[in-house]
């Protein structure tokens, strides 16, 4: 078992009038500069951490995979290609990586159709559930429905919807096509929906018999 060490960084910031865009701190990290790093570091963490938290449901995991994340920039800082992608999609990238070889060890995702109710049944699509289900229903109810997706639709709702990134940027993330992003978080609704209408309909039934047993 390998010990884990929070990742020592500086957090000095670069010498600049104004501050250093992430494709900076990047090129900086990859040519060994430690006060680079430590901003990205600073910057970006916050990003990776909330994308792993959402992915896995864990405060610990998301730790781990947002260290796993930044050991990686330190080895991997020179292959980034900014005309690709963002710095922020990059890393989410990483992530994305560290998140499903965590998931594929732990083997914590069901077949679709275990959590969709069979691969026939019947969607009500809402034209906004995540935002209905954070309105109502409150965010630790979200974070639950948003985890019982399968992984390939979590990762759509959870860029697209939650970290608020562009479709070109979220495929660039996920390693697909622009398409397969729009039908995998159009999926994702779907489920999300269906959740949410099951449990309101589970509330309402117990709402109900709970009156009729004060009568």
């Amino acid at each position: 078992m390998i010990e884990r060490r929070p990742i020592s960084i500086a957090m000095t910031m670069l010498p600049s009038e104004q501050p250093a865009s992430d494709a900076v701190l990047v090129a900086g990290t990859a040519a060994g500069d430690a006060s680079a790093f430590g901003e990205l570091y600073r910057r970006r963490r916050g990003d990776v951490f909330r994308f792993a938290l959402h992915m896995t449901g864990s405060p610990a995991a998301a730790e781990d995979v947002a260290q796993d994340v930044f050991l990686a920039v330190m080895r991997s800082a020179a292959r980034y290609d900014a005309s690709r992608a963002t710095a922020v999609v990059w890393l989410c990238g990483i992530a994305r990586n560290c998140v499903r070889q965590r998931l594929d060890r732990e083997r914590l995702f069901l077949p679709l159709a275990t959590l969709a109710g069979g691969p026939d049944a019947e969607a009500t699509v809402l034209p906004d559930p995540l935002g209905d289900m954070e309105r109502t229903q409150g965010i630790e109810r979200l974070r639950r429905m948003v985890l019982s997706l399968p992984v390939q639709y979590r990762e759509a709702v959870v860029l697209c919807d939650l970290q608020e990134l562009s479709y070109a940027d979220a495929a660039a993330a996920m390693g697909c096509h622009v398409g397969t992003v729009r039908s995998r978080l159009h999926r994702g609704r779907e489920m999300l929906a269906m959740k949410l209408g099951a449990e309101r309909a589970e509330d309402r039934s117990a709402t109900t018999s709970g009156a009729r047993c004060t009568t």
